[in-house]
């Protein structure tokens, strides 16, 4: 039976067996010795983003995974159900996980990479499974969660476990290397109004600049970078991630 790796180079759309909604993009160099999953924003370019990641693959001898997330999977018109992992029953992260067993990779840690909408899903997504991570790159996300064992999901953590059944992993996350990255341009608000909630602030800078504090108040190293000159622009900003990545790769 042909596999996912058995063909070098970019691959075609896969269904996802777990889910046939839900697909991915490949990218197989020619020894891949790493994983590195790439999660699209609101505009599901996940096509773009794997292609964005066939030099550093072949570099970096790193197999790049890159889910697609169709809009209205769940519910018509449905844009952010799997930016909070959870929505109308199905368990995005466990969607990925899966995805990840079906490729035969699943039980390896990999490096994860999300940019606005996927910047949402990277932290979460850290927060519940730190221990499948060998680092993680958050982008520019509109709306972050904060580790708060008083304010419910998705401004906090309060009901974490009884929403996914499992706690958030403070002690595992503290041995992730983590990167977070937004334009220094990015300031626009529309998209992103929070009317008479604690946000974490107005733009995607303050947001998370918020996240870090809070995730280093917990003991959480952060990686942090604000890029001159870029706005809300998820390609523009991974030659950082790729730097992030590449430092991590070259440590073991």
């Amino acid at each position: 039976m042909t596999t996912a790796l058995d063909s070098r180079g970019p691959s075609p759309l896969f269904a996802a067996q777990v889910d046939r909604r839900f697909s991915y993009f490949l990218y197989v160099p020619a020894e891949p010795r790493h994983v590195v999953v790439v999660v699209h924003g609101t505009q599901r370019m996940a096509e773009r983003y794997r292609d964005a990641y066939r030099g550093f693959a072949e570099e970096h001898d790193c197999l790049v995974v890159a889910p697609l997330f169709p809009a209205g999977a769940d519910e018509p018109g449905d844009l952010s159900g799997y930016k909070r992992l959870a929505f109308r029953g199905t368990r995005y992260d466990l969607v990925l996980l899966a995805m990840l067993e079906e490729i035969g990779v699943g039980g390896r840690r990999f490096h994860l990479h999300g940019f606005s909408g996927g910047g949402q899903f990277a932290h979460r997504f850290a927060l519940l499974h730190a221990e499948r991570l060998a680092s993680v790159s958050i982008g520019a996300p509109g709306r972050v969660t904060r580790i708060d064992p008083d304010t419910p999901w998705w401004l906090g953590t309060a009901d974490v476990l009884e929403r996914f059944g499992r706690p958030v992993d403070v002690d595992g996350l503290r041995r992730v290397p983590v990167q977070m990255v937004v334009g220094a341009a990015d300031t626009e608000t529309r998209e992103i109004a929070e009317p008479g909630l604690d946000a974490g602030g107005d733009t995607r800078i303050d947001r998370l600049r918020s996240l870090r504090a809070n995730f280093e108040a917990h003991g959480i190293g952060v990686d942090f970078a604000v890029l001159p000159g870029i706005g809300h622009r998820g390609l523009q900003v991974q030659p950082e991630v790729h730097r992030f990545f590449a430092a991590r790769l070259r440590g073991g």
